[in-house]
C-alpha cells in the first residue's frame, strides 16, 4: 500500500520507534518531572514497525465492559466476526439490516480504530434464499448485495474481505452458489463491484490453510496472479492462520507471504489463533508460543505485510471450543481477560518487553493443586519457579504472591511448607491482607527464600504449601484469583513473582 493511502486512512503505523521514544521524552519534559510511561500496547509496538495488531469481535461481546476496555485500548483494528456477513445484513432478499455492523464501526470510531469488513461473498452463512435463486439471478443478487453493504460502510471500513475461502485443499475452486452460477469469474466480478461501491477500501481475498507453501496457496497464487495481470481491482491477500499445536507450523510462511507481496499486493494475517487439545500443559503452551512468535516474525519480515489480527483476543469469546470440541486455550488472554504468557511472547516478537513473562534474569511461576476440594479448611498450592532468563536469580530477592479470599471466620492464619527440594527451612511464608481487597483476592500468601541462586533454565521443583485460618473454619476457593484446577504444572500468570520488589511475572488482581 502506498504512503498516500496510509495517510488517507489516518494510520500511525509508519511512526518509527525512535520517534515514539522522542515524543514520550518531550512530553514528559514539557509537563514537568518525568513519570513512568505506561507500557506500549501490542498495536503501538506494531505501529512503530509500520504494522497493526487487531482483534476480531462481535456484538454480544461489546456489552462486556471489561472486555470492551481492553479491545478499545490494546488493538488498532477490529474485524466483525459475523455482523457484516450475508445472513446478518440481507436475511431476506432486498431487505438490509446494518444495526449490528454499525455498532462495530461506531465502537471503532470512538476508539480511533480501523475496521476490516468481513465478508461480502462466502459460500457459508448464506440465507436460504440465495441458494434457492435460479442460476441466472445469482450474479445480480451478488452485485446488489455488495453495492448495498460496501456502499453503506463506505468510508468506515479500511479493507474488505471481498471473497472468503474460495478454494478446496487441493487448490481447486470450492463449489457454492456463486461458482455454480458464474464459474470462477464470480471472484473478479465481486472485486469490481466492491471497488465501485467503495473505491477507497483495500480489497482482499481471504482463505485458511494458505499460510504456507502448498497446493492450496499455489491455487491462490495462480488466481491472484491472473487477476493482477487482467487489471482486476485487488489490493491484497488475507491468510487466516487458524493453527493448532498438534499440527506442524505452515512450511515456508515467510516465503509464501513474500511471493504474494512480490506481485505488488499487500498481505495480512487476518484470523490468527493457535488451539490445542485440552487440558493445556507446558509442552503445548511452549509450542503455541513458538507458533505465535513465528507468525509475527513472518509478517515483520515482509514489508508489505500490513499486520496481524487475532480471532478475538480472549478465550472467553473464542470460537474454537464450539468448532473443535475438546480444544481451546487458543488466544492471548484467558477467560478472565488476563494476558497469558503467550501475550508476552508476542510483545517480545514486536520488539517490546514481555509484560512480565520472561527475559534476562526473570522467573515465571507454575502451579498445580494437590487439593481438589474447594470448601474445606485448608488451601494447598504447589509452586514451581523457572528461570526463563540468561542470568542467575538470587532467590533472596524473590517474593511470590498467591491470591485467595478469606471469607468469614478468623482473620489470622497459619502457614506451612510441607516439602521442597530446596529445603523448607529456606522457604518463608506468611499471609498478608491485600491493600485493595477484591472478590477472590482479599489476601495473598507471600512466599520468599532465605537464600540460594537459581541458574538460567533451572527450576525450584515442588514447593508444597499449605495454609489455614487459626480457627480452622472453611474456605470457599471456587472464586479464588490464583487457584487453578490442574494437577500437573502449567504456567500461572495469576500468581505474581517479584524480584527486588519489581513485578517480573504475572498479573496482579
Amino acid at each position: 500500500m502506498s504512503l498516500a493511502k496510509r495517510s488517507r486512512h489516518g494510520r500511525t503505523a509508519g511512526i518509527p520507534a525512535l520517534l515514539l521514544a522522542v515524543l514520550a521524552v518531550t512530553t514528559a519534559l514539557a509537563g514537568g518531572p518525568a513519570q513512568a510511561a505506561e507500557p506500549l500496547t501490542l498495536h503501538e509496538l506494531a505501529a512503530a514497525q509500520g504494522k497493526y495488531v487487531g482483534s476480531a469481535t462481535d456484538n454480544p461481546e461489546l456489552s462486556d465492559a471489561p472486555y470492551a476496555a481492553i479491545l478499545g485500548s490494546e488493538f488498532g483494528r477490529i474485524t466483525p466476526g459475523n455482523s457484516m456477513k450475508w445472513d446478518a445484513t440481507e436475511p431476506q432478499q432486498g431487505r438490509f439490516t446494518f444495526e449490528r455492523g454499525d455498532a462495530i464501526t461506531d465502537f471503532a470510531r470512538a476508539h480511533g480504530q480501523g475496521v476490516r469488513g468481513h465478508t461480502l461473498v462466502w459460500h457459508s452463512q448464506l440465507p436460504g434464499w440465495v441458494a434457492a435463486l435460479p442460476p441466472e439471478q445469482v450474479e445480480s443478487a451478488m452485485t446488489n448485495h455488495i453495492a448495498q453493504v460496501a456502499g453503506h460502510y463506505r468510508g468506515a471500513v479500511e479493507a474488505w474481505d471481498v471473497v472468503n475461502e474460495p478454494f478446496n485443499e487441493d487448490g481447486t475452486f470450492r463449489a457454492g452458489p456463486f461458482l455454480d452460477a458464474m464459474g470462477s469469474d464470480y471472484i473478479a466480478t465481486a472485486l469490481r463491484a466492491a471497488h465501485a461501491a467503495d473505491p477507497d477500501a483495500d480489497l482482499y481475498i481471504n482463505d485458511y490453510n494458505t499460510d504456507g507453501l502448498g497446493a492450496k496457496s499455489d491455487g491462490m497464487y495462480r488466481l491472484v496472479s491472473e487477476l493482477v495481470a487482467e487489471g482486476v481491482p485487488i489490493d491484497g491477500v488475507g491468510f487466516q492462520s487458524h493453527l493448532a499445536v498438534q499440527y506442524g507450523f505452515p512450511e515456508g510462511m515467510r516465503q509464501n507471504l513474500q511471493r504474494f507481496a512480490d506481485l505488488g499486493l499487500d498481505v495480512a494475517v487476518t484470523e490468527l489463533d493457535v488451539r490445542m487439545q485440552l487440558p493445556a500443559d507446558p509442552a503445548k503452551l511452549a509450542t503455541q508460543a513458538g507458533y505465535y512468535q513465528r507468525v509475527f516474525e513472518a509478517c515483520l519480515a515482509v514489508t508489505r505485510c500490513e499486520g496481524v489480527t487475532v480471532w478475538d483476543y480472549t478465550d472467553k469469546y473464542s470460537w474454537v471450543p464450539g468448532a473443535f470440541p475438546g480444544q481451546g486455550a487458543a488466544t492471548l488472554y484467558d477467560e478472565n481477560l488476563l494476558p497469558k504468557p503467550v501475550y508476552g511472547t508476542v510483545r517480545t516478537a514486536l520488539g517490546g518487553d514481555d509484560g512480565g513473562g520472561g527475559g534476562p534474569g526473570t522467573l515465571k511461576a507454575q502451579y498445580r493443586t494437590q487439593d481438589q476440594a474447594t470448601g474445606d479448611n485448608q488451601i494447598k498450592p504447589v509452586l514451581n519457579l523457572v528461570n526463563t532468563g540468561d542470568t542467575p536469580v538470587d532467590l533472596s530477592t524473590v517474593t511470590v504472591r498467591y491470591w485467595f479470599s478469606g471469607e468469614a471466620g478468623a482473620a489470622s492464619y497459619t502457614t506451612w511448607c510441607d516439602w521442597s527440594p530446596l529445603g523448607c527451612g529456606t522457604v518463608t511464608h506468611r499471609v498478608v491482607a491485600a491493600d485493595t481487597p477484591k472478590a477472590g483476592a482479599d489476601h495473598h500468601l507471600d512466599v520468599g527464600f532465605t537464600g540460594g541462586t537459581l541458574a538460567p533454565g533451572a527450576a525450584t521443583g515442588d514447593i508444597q504449601l499449605r495454609l489455614n485460618k487459626t480457627d480452622w473454619s472453611n474456605f470457599d476457593e471456587a472464586d479464588d484469583y490464583s487457584r487453578g484446577t490442574g494437577t500437573s504444572y502449567t504456567d500461572a500468570p495469576k500468581i505474581a513473582v517479584h524480584i527486588g520488589g519489581a513485578l517480573a511475572w504475572g498479573i496482579e488482581p
